[in-house]
């Protein structure tokens, strides 16, 4: 994928929901090509009621918004679904809101989401700053190959549009030398390849705990969004359970862009 067009945003009404919406308007609104879908996620529920919420929901943005905007539903909805008519509708993002969990091995419906989609999902905790600031992604990487550049293109994207620079972010948690393997080599050149002139620098922190290293960076150099290419699906070498990527969806404040096939 090149470009983003069409984000879906769930909402099913509750707090976390609403901050999804929130950082969707602000991440897109700006942009008169991309087309905001939100889904409202229901048990049950009328045309008419919908259509004043959706009506309710969209009064107060300004008159700087020149994102389409629309709404469907999905009463009942669950995850499996909401996957399977995000594919069916072409769908290039999904923007969600988490209320998060301090448990790493619950799996919420937004976890569940990451994990599953095959399109790439930007999740916004609840506390994240209400002022909406991108101008630093943190692009987490291990010392493995890239399996598929292209995903980089979705990064490309969130960065031109926003003017927002990368920094790549390797955690060293066993021993070893970084950043001198023949993957690493070539993981620089596809970072300057397809990142372009928006690729800042390579930055390797020295930590045991993977997770615990991402966070003090992204807090010390006040990081704005967080970027992680799952292994899940990999298409060479050995797909991971995507335990860092639930971790991060669950625990991180700072917003989370997973981006997958």
């Amino acid at each position: 994928m090149n470009k983003i067009t069409v984000i879906l945003v769930p909402y099913d009404f509750s707090d976390a929901a609403k901050a999804g919406f929130r950082y969707a308007v602000n991440f897109a609104g700006h942009r008169p090509g991309i087309h905001l879908r939100v889904r409202f996620i229901m048990d049950e529920g009328s045309a008419d009621a919908l259509s004043s919420a959706f009506e309710e929901l969209t009064k107060g943005l300004s008159k700087a918004f020149r994102a389409k905007i629309s709404w469907t539903s999905l009463i009942p909805g669950s995850v499996r679904d909401l996957i399977e008519k995000s594919k069916a509708e072409t769908t290039d993002m999904i923007i969600m809101g988490t209320s998060g969990s301090g448990d790493p091995q619950v799996t919420t419906k937004t976890s569940e989401m990451v994990l599953s989609a095959e399109c790439p999902v930007l999740v916004v905790p609840m506390g994240a700053q209400e002022e909406f600031t991108l101008s630093k992604i943190a692009l987490v990487l291990g010392p493995n190959e890239i399996d598929d550049p292209a995903l980089l293109t979705t990064l490309l994207d969130v960065s031109r549009s926003c003017g927002a620079r990368v920094t790549v972010l390797t955690i060293e948690n066993e021993p070893g030398t970084y950043g001198y393997s023949p993957e690493e080599e070539r993981n620089e050149h596809l970072l300057e390849y397809y990142l372009e002139s928006f690729y800042s620098h390579h930055a390797y922190i020295r930590n045991d705990d993977v997770v615990q290293g991402i966070f003090d960076y992204v807090d010390k150099h006040e990081i704005d969004m967080v970027a992680i290419l799952p292994r899940k699906h990999a298409r060479e070498g050995t797909p991971s359970e995507g335990r860092l990527t639930r971790i991060l969806t669950l625990q991180s404040k700072t917003p989370l862009l997973a981006i997958e096939h």
